[in-house]
């Protein structure tokens, strides 16, 4: 094998791919990514046997072939090399030379027979998505997924494919965060399955704000093409919870906020919520909202909003954290949050298709 390239263009495949190598491996092969020269191109591929990614970069190939090299290792070294192209040769024993200007380095790989094969679909079911919905979707709803690995159905998002819109979901038992996106796929190919959270992270480097997502749904694999790359991933399996039935009804309350303003009320008062209750208060009174942290032995922080609210005079608690995380990812002015009273979760809605329900902490 043996090719010319760019080190723009072959830092640029490495980056795409190399994210998916574990570095604690039993498989040695799982630590390298396949190169593999063909006609003008080279594809560099990665998996860590749950999920794979292939990219695709221009070359000058002089000599098709395959290997697989260290994917770390080698990503470091392109990084340094001092030159705008690189000349690699592969002999058949693997052993990789790498020239650069005045650098030259060789690198023992492992046979291209070794590495795992990305996951072929048989009759999938497809959808196509215009990539910067997606991106918006999973930017508004990942911040939800569980960490906890003991309730596993959790550790990803739920795409639900109904009625000509994809659902995206994403909840750890506390919180909850939920966009719509239209658009028309053909009767029968609805579906509900669960991305893993790697998967997720991954797409959500790929993803554009140009250009469209070919998604790929089989028996219990999902594929993502895009950019010239292709995302293939296992799914979670198993049920994903009833998520309507934690979304209140009717609101009693409803309060306009600035987004940006509330935001940083918030992160500056919780740098005094204490850790053992880590909880702020919002004291809402006619056209007014108090933010409250306190913590005993070190002291208080409070800040006062003007806001668009004229009801009764209550109080609610909740996590700042979880407060703050859709105001982060939401792009709007303006946000609204929906109140039942003290016990009940309070919801942050948009104009537009999302919604985020956050379950209150209790008042001591």
């Amino acid at each position: 094998m043996k090719f010319s390239v760019s080190k723009d263009k072959l830092l640029e495949g490495l980056a795409i791919v190399q994210n998916i190598v574990s570095t604690r491996t039993t498989l040695p092969i799982l630590s390298n990514v396949l190169l593999q020269a063909g006609e003008g191109e080279i594809r560099l591929t990665t998996t860590d046997l749950d999920v794979g990614v292939r990219g695709t970069i221009e070359a000058q190939v002089e000599t098709p072939g395959a290997t697989t090299l260290p994917a770390r290792r080698v990503f470091s070294i392109v990084r340094e090399l001092p030159a705008s192209e690189i000349y690699v040769e592969v002999d058949a024993k693997n052993l990789a030379s790498i020239r650069s200007g005045s650098s030259f380095f060789k690198i023992l790989g492992l046979p291209e027979e070794e590495f795992p094969p990305l996951a072929r679909f048989e009759n999938p079911k497809t959808f196509t998505i215009a990539q910067k919905d997606l991106k918006d979707g999973l930017k508004k709803t990942s911040y939800a997924i569980s960490t906890d690995e003991t309730r596993y159905v959790l550790n990803g998002i739920l795409f639900s494919f109904r009625d000509n819109k994809l659902t995206l979901v994403a909840t750890d038992g506390r919180r909850l965060a939920l966009v719509d996106l239209d658009f028309e796929f053909p009767r029968g190919q609805e579906t509900d399955i669960i991305v893993p959270t790697k998967a997720v992270a991954e797409l959500q480097r790929l993803v554009h704000d140009e250009g469209e997502v070919k998604v790929s749904v089989g028996e219990n694999q999902i594929a993502f093409e895009l950019n010239r790359t292709l995302l293939v991933s296992k799914l979670i399996e198993g049920n994903y919870p009833n998520y309507r039935q934690v979304i209140p009804a009717e609101a009693k309350e409803r309060v306009t906020l600035e987004r940006e303003t509330f935001l940083n009320a918030v992160r500056r008062v919780s740098l005094l919520a204490s850790e053992k209750s880590n909880s702020v208060k919002l004291i809402f009174s006619k056209g007014n909202i108090d933010i409250v942290a306190t913590t005993p032995d070190v002291g208080e922080a409070k800040e006062s909003l003007p806001v668009m609210y004229k009801g009764r005079d209550f109080s609610i608690a909740f996590n700042p954290e979880f407060l703050m995380a859709p105001l982060r990812n939401l792009s709007n002015d303006e946000v609204f949050l929906d109140l039942i009273d003290e016990m009940s979760p309070g919801v942050v809605k948009v104009q537009g298709p999302f919604l985020y329900v956050l379950m209150p902490m209790r008042l001591s």
